[in-house]
């Protein structure tokens, strides 16, 4: 059973907000918190490929560490 949690408006406890979950496409620009800038390669199967110089790096998605440039 998923039902949402009710809160109390007084709760101390923000409600989660959804984070922006990212379209990306191939020959998009992003940057990554470890590697750098990189340029999308390879985008599916619920991951993406990102080129970071001569390394390439499979990003798992929700893609929590990247940001579109």
């Amino acid at each position: 059973m998923n039902t949402p949690r009710s809160r109390l408006k007084s709760s101390p406890f923000a409600e989660r907000v959804a984070d922006e979950v990212l379209d990306l496409a191939v020959a998009d620009r992003v940057a990554h918190d470890k590697y750098g800038l990189g340029e999308v390669k390879a985008v599916g199967g619920g991951c993406v490929i990102v080129a970071f110089g001569s390394e390439r790096v499979r990003v798992a998605s929700p893609y929590a560490k990247l940001t579109r440039l």
